[in-house]
């Protein structure tokens, strides 16, 4: 029995009303210990709502689906037949109410119901977590891994969480299904940890997934983890130190060049075509790695796409890439130090470029505009880099063939490019077996042709120095004045231009 509120009993009676008499609205919360009643005219329905806090649970009626961490509202309602027209009059048609209904005291009862339901529905189907330790896992065939699942919050029901493995043949999980004892008195902030064992079973790559039921309980969606297993951890080495190897072959390549720039004070028989292609390409390599690796926004952008990837640009990449840039530039500035004839860039080459920037300008225009993301814009990017690799090495190719030499083109370059492309493509092999994963390694044509395509450019470039244009460093120089009569002989001196000199410095050479 309640005792009616001081403005409701001075206008009618000072007899304590019972809630269905007196039409109390109330709206209890326990943590604050407050009650507030509404009244108005006797003999309506009667409203109650009770919020439990959370952690609390309510023996007498516990809801279905509730759970630990959740705040629940119990809503009664007993109608009176004989004022249910009266009732309605008041909500529905304020203006044609009949009696003494408050249409202001029933908008501040529905008001108070309505944030009572709004605070009450959506933690009900609040969802706790759970993740894994480890992410990337690599194991040996036959090698154990113990790993944990840690839960967060418990629960008043018993849920099952199991591995869904993308190739089953490769690990195998103990137990492959974790089980979680539901109890009666859950704690929303508890952790709680679950050993499982995963054995390699065969060499390969592997993603696995989680799922849990009943569903609702728990959240698992981000749940994932990538399990590699490997026949040696010998060969996985091996693969590594070679990675090192070409990574430090390809980057000092660039300086036999300009070595010989410098020595020789000129640049004729260095193509130009291909000092420019190589400075675009590099220089579109070089945005795709620095914008990857450095651009949290574009992070975002690739993992919204590869939820489960990993990022492709390492800080090798970024050094490498700017590193061969920088080298390019200084060759290129060499070009206009040192002697270089009548050579520049062809008007294929230039048009090929000019392609190639019309393609930047517009994709950073679309880009910068929303029409697409900046990472398309890198990917644009990195598809001009490939397109540059394959066709780079044609004009210096081409320039040998007319001149029938090889001069002023650096041998030692091809060497160690040579040695990086043949080390990368058995480091590709080595991973190939070592994972039992040889679709990868067909299944990329991308970078299998490329490389394959480098290293034909790169014997042929041998087979030019060493064989078809092998007559010697040493030209005779034709015009007249560079032939000298011997003293009483019928004999000349004929005076020779020797490759690795500056071929228009004849006062030295005669000295």
């Amino acid at each position: 029995m309640y005792k009616a509120p001081h403005d409701y009993n001075s206008r009618h009676t000072d007899t304590p009303l019972s809630p269905s008499r007196a039409g109390l609205v109330r709206v209890g919360s326990a943590p604050f210990g407050r009650r507030l009643f509404f009244a108005s005219a006797p003999r309506r329905p009667v409203v109650e709502a009770r919020a439990r806090p959370e952690g609390t649970l309510d023996r007498s009626s516990p809801p279905s689906g509730a759970h630990a961490g959740t705040t629940t509202a119990v809503f009664t309602t007993r109608p009176h037949h004989n004022t249910m027209a009266a009732y309605r009059s008041a909500v529905f048609y304020p203006g044609k109410a009949t009696g003494a209904i408050s249409s202001h005291r029933i908008g501040k009862c529905f008001i108070y119901t309505f944030v009572t339901l709004l605070l009450a529905i959506p933690s009900a189907h609040s969802q706790h977590s759970m993740y894994v330790d480890v992410k990337d896992l690599t194991l040996l065939v036959d090698q154990t891994h113990l790993f944990k699942l840690v839960q967060i919050g418990e629960y008043n029901t018993t849920l099952n969480v199991a591995f869904k493995v993308q190739h089953p043949d490769l690990v195998q999980f103990v137990p492959s299904t974790v089980v979680i004892p539901g109890t009666d008195e859950p704690n929303a902030s508890a952790v709680v940890t679950h050993d499982v064992c995963v054995l390699g079973k065969s060499p390969g790559h592997t993603e696995v997934t989680f799922d849990a039921t009943p569903p609702g309980y728990l959240n698992v969606s981000s749940m994932f983890m990538r399990v590699t297993v490997m026949h040696s951890d010998a060969i996985n080495i091996i693969s590594y130190i070679m990675g090192w190897i070409y990574f430090v072959a390809w980057s000092v390549s660039f300086y036999p060049q300009i070595y010989i720039n410098f020595k020789r004070k000129s640049v004729v028989g260095l193509n130009f075509d291909f000092l420019a292609l190589n400075i675009m390409g590099f220089t579109m390599y070089s945005l795709f790695n620095c914008g990857l690796f450095f651009s949290k926004e574009i992070q975002t952008q690739y993992f919204s796409r590869h939820p489960r990837g990993l990022n492709p640009v390492q800080l090798n990449d970024v050094f490498f890439s700017l590193h061969a840039a920088f080298a390019t530039l200084v060759t290129i500035v060499q070009c206009f130090l040192y002697e270089r004839e009548d050579q520049r860039v062809s008007t294929t080459g230039r048009s090929i470029l000019g392609v190639f920037w019309v393609v930047v300008a517009v994709s950073a225009g679309l880009a910068a505009g929303g029409v697409v993301m900046w990472l398309d814009f890198l990917y644009y990017c990195s598809y001009i880099k490939l397109c540059i690799t394959l066709i780079k090495y044609v004009p210096q190719a081409y320039m040998n063939y007319k001149r029938k030499s090889t001069v002023g083109w650096s041998i030692g370059n091809i060497f160690l490019d040579f040695v990086g492309g043949a080390l990368s493509i058995l480091q590709m092999v080595l991973n190939a077996y070592n994972y039992d994963d040889w679709v990868s390694f067909f299944g990329d044509a991308t970078k299998f042709g490329l490389g394959l395509f480098s290293l034909v450019f790169d014997v042929f470039f041998i087979l030019q120095h060493y064989v078809f244009y092998r007559a010697g460093k040493e030209f005779e120089l034709v015009g007249s004045a560079e032939k000298v009569a011997i003293e009483g002989s019928d004999k000349v001196l004929t005076v020779f231009w020797h490759a690795d000199e500056k071929k228009y410095d004849l006062d030295s050479i005669k000295a």
